[in-house]
């Protein structure tokens, strides 16, 4: 049985990433390695091994924290990255989706942060306000040339947790999707910080 390789997927997995944060991350790596490769190449005596040890430390802590952050919605399951860990959680398993402070799915009896979805007062103001007055408008029976479109009456972290929401809602009864979160420590940038700090320290030590 073949499938048409024309028609459109039943579904198709969501990514969610903060273009702010990998706006920064890319020009903090940048920073660094401009400042640490000149430290390394025209530096005297400890200079050099100080900023490469630097440079160790420092490059992943960008990397997970900036770069690495995202969140991936499948048919069967959420996919959360943060600074540290990965995060696998069936949709059975999700309690609730919420934005408060901090966007956040609770899981398992478990509470994890979505780094990848930032909250922004600024935005979720500008959104009531942008809301309030398209009510306004809609009760006068007033139509405005600067009417906010559909998109600007919800700050875009609110509109996706409600995404995920729904696609929780919808995905729970799935038989792929039950089981338990499943968490996996970042050790390929934990280890290398690590050993940058290690280094920083002993170098730091020797007189």
């Amino acid at each position: 049985m073949t499938s048409d390789p024309k028609a459109a997927p039943e579904f198709a997995e969501r990514c969610y990433r903060s273009s702010a944060g990998i706006g920064s991350g890319v020009l903090l790596l940048a920073l660094a390695a401009w400042l640490g490769g000149d430290a390394i190449v025209s530096g005297e005596g400890r200079t050099p091994w100080l900023a490469l040890a630097g440079l160790l430390f420092a490059v992943p802590l960008i990397i997970a924290f900036t770069v690495r952050p995202a969140v991936w919605a499948g048919e069967d399951r959420l996919l959360v990255r943060n600074p540290f860990r990965t995060i696998t959680v069936p949709w059975a398993s999700v309690e609730a989706v919420r934005a408060g402070y901090s966007s956040e799915v609770l899981a398992g009896g478990a509470k994890y942060q979505l780094w990848a979805i930032p909250v922004s007062l600024r935005q979720r103001k500008r959104a009531a306000r942008s809301a309030a007055r398209a009510a306004a408008e809609d009760v006068t029976g007033t139509v405005s040339s600067t009417a906010p479109s559909p998109g600007l009456l919800r700050a875009p972290s609110d509109q996706a947790i409600e995404d995920l929401r729904e696609l929780a809602e919808r995905g729970a009864s799935r038989e792929g999707a039950q089981g338990v979160p499943t968490v996996r420590w970042a050790f390929e940038l934990i280890v290398p910080s690590l050993v940058g700090l290690a280094l920083l320290a002993g170098l730091g030590g020797l007189a």
